[in-house]
């Protein structure tokens, strides 16, 4: 990423106001330094030279607390703007990165690491507040402050701008060289934590089937490792930083000697006035410090660069163009599946391959087949989060010949989802009562319609069983119900919904046959409500219930194939 990278103006509306309003406190500040430094050496020079006495001192002292007032003030209110710019920025850059991970589909989150784009959401993106706060307004005065008083500097003493001239140069030439490394180490960091996030999440995942294998420990020494890498790679960072930091103290200590003893020299010759040495003095470290800063402060925003660069990389993945028309009402129409295959990334599959249904409104289709043969591809097909290679999704009414219709492709997916319902295996349960996970209203009354649901899942007996039955508190992810109550819960949602599709993801995994008998009463009440429910079944009990049981395989390709 460039010091101030363009797609960081086109992408974060924060940004841009942020980079206006840092540019006119940078002029500001400009002109304050200047007028510091003037009003110093006019006040100081003719009480030296004897020409003025203490009186004179005292007339410049008011004018001289305002500008001092004046940039107190200039730094408090940049340093304001900054905070928020930050968490402005780090918000819109979360919220596009989360809309196009969700837009590119769960295709694109597995081939391409999807705790990956959960790190750097999350933990990634709040690196981004150092370089908001620290480095990008040194940027901006190096742009304003180092020209401004360089000017000054040559309008007062020729000698003394020409050495700042030439030395000025070997900052940013150091700069550039320490940057390039630190980028290195910034990028190695980014990529250690994401590893580190994503066999964090996994082993979260699977700790329960690690503990009954007894192999819980392995996986815990290799995060261990993982921990150990980042830590070493934050140790490089910060000792390039440190010693960079010297660096650019030294030299910029050997610049401003230089026009110190330059214009010493030349006061003791009497080739320039007190006035004109004094303020060139006080000036030179002030062309030198924004440079010096922006060295200083790269190494703390290097991380915030690399996690903003891998989210441009994703808000600018293309995407397929969405349809635009309409979606028919699913309660009297059927969806078909037409000789679909999708290609599986990576490998010399397409699974499904050449997979043909029809899902008509008041009938359950169950999806059947060996693992990896692509069921859930096909689910993810039907849901619309997914196109098929070759093939169509066809949208016909009902009773209508399969070849007529629209194709799913061409139906605006805003229109598709708000008629579609999806429990997977593991339903979303966020914290908060029963009553808001089940009706998705903290207010919302439990009438009979909603009573009569929960019996036909099961859940009422859930509800009895709780301390505070449907005003219960629920954990993130539903801790404080079974893995079985999870899916009651889900399922009397899905009743209580108007989606004319319902699809369940394999809804009797991991249940015994009482909690198996609640899913299939479930399953059988909507389709009493002639809803179009798709089911991903293993279970014979699930399977016996489908009036349609479609077999689902996968076919070797000649090569590898890839979306």
């Amino acid at each position: 990423m460039k010091p101030l990278d363009p797609r960081l103006l086109r992408h974060a509306r924060a940004a841009r106001r942020y980079i206006a309003i840092t540019a006119v406190t940078g002029v500001v500040t400009a002109g304050l330094v200047i007028a510091q430094a003037l009003l110093i050496a006019h006040a100081l020079a003719p009480v030296v030279t004897g020409t003025a006495g203490w009186d004179h001192v005292v007339g410049l002292l008011p004018a001289l607390a305002g500008v001092v007032a004046l940039r107190t003030a200039v730094l408090v209110l940049q340093e304001s703007w900054a905070h928020r710019a930050a968490t402005g920025v780090i918000t819109e850059l979360r919220e596009q990165v989360l809309v196009r991970a969700v837009a590119l589909g769960p295709r694109w989150l597995a081939a391409e690491q999807g705790p990956a784009v959960v790190t750097l959401v999350t933990r990634g993106l709040d690196d981004l507040e150092p370089y908001f706060v620290r480095y990008l307004p040194q940027l901006v005065l190096a742009a304003t402050v180092t020209p401004a008083t360089l000017a000054v500097v040559f309008g007062l003493d020729l000698v003394a701008a020409l050495t700042l001239a030439l030395t000025l140069p070997l900052i940013p030439v150091f700069m550039w060289l320490i940057g390039v490394l630190t980028q290195r180490f910034a990028a190695d960091r980014l990529v250690t934590m994401q590893r580190l996030g994503a066999q964090l999440l996994d082993l979260l995942a699977g700790l329960g089937t690690l503990k009954a294998l007894g192999r819980e420990h392995g996986p815990g020494h290799r995060v261990g490792e993982l921990g150990r890498a980042y830590a070493r790679t934050t140790m490089s960072t910060l000792r390039v930083a440190f010693l960079s930091g010297a660096v650019l103290e030294f030299l910029a200590s050997i610049g401003v000697a230089l026009v110190a003893v330059g214009v010493g020299m030349r006061l003791v010759y009497g080739q320039v006035d007190l006035f004109t040495g004094l303020a060139v003095i006080m000036l030179a470290p002030e062309v030198y410090r924004p440079l010096r800063e922006v060295g200083a402060q790269f190494h703390a925003s290097a991380d915030g660069i690399a996690a903003a660069a891998q989210s441009f990389a994703v808000i600018e993945q293309p995407l397929p163009a969405p349809g635009t028309s309409p979606a028919p009402d699913l309660a009297i129409t059927d969806i078909v599946l037409d000789d679909v295959s999708v290609a599986a990334p990576g490998r010399s599959t397409w699974a499904p391959s050449g997979l043909s249904a029809r899902l008509r409104p008041g009938r359950v289709v169950a999806l059947v087949g060996p693992s990896g043969a692509g069921k859930t591809t096909a689910a993810d097909l039907v849901l619309g989060l997914l196109r098929p290679d070759t093939g169509a999704i066809r949208l016909v009414p009902t009773g209508a010949d399969a070849g007529t219709g629209v194709d799913l492709a061409d139906v605006d997916p805003g229109s598709w989802w708000a008629q579609v319902a999806w429990v997977p295996q593991r339903p979303v349960i966020v914290p908060a009562t029963v009553r808001s996970n089940v009706l998705a209203d903290p207010a919302g009354e439990i009438d009979e319609r909603a009573l009569a649901a929960a019996r036909a899942t099961g859940f009422d007996e859930v509800v009895a069983a709780l301390p505070g039955g449907w005003d219960t508190r629920l954990g993130q992810g539903g801790v404080g119900l079974s893995l079985g109550q999870r899916q009651r819960l889900a399922l009397t949602r899905a009743l209580l919904g108007r989606h004319p599709l319902v699809v369940l993801d394999e809804p009797t995994a991991h249940l015994d046959a009482r909690a198996e008998a609640h899913v299939l009463a479930a399953v059988d009440a909507l389709r009493g409500q002639g809803r179009t429910v798709l089911v991903i079944a293993h279970r014979e009990a699930l399977i016996a219930r489908a009036d349609d049981v479609v077999h689902v395989s996968a076919r070797a390709a000649a090569e590898p194939v890839a979306r």
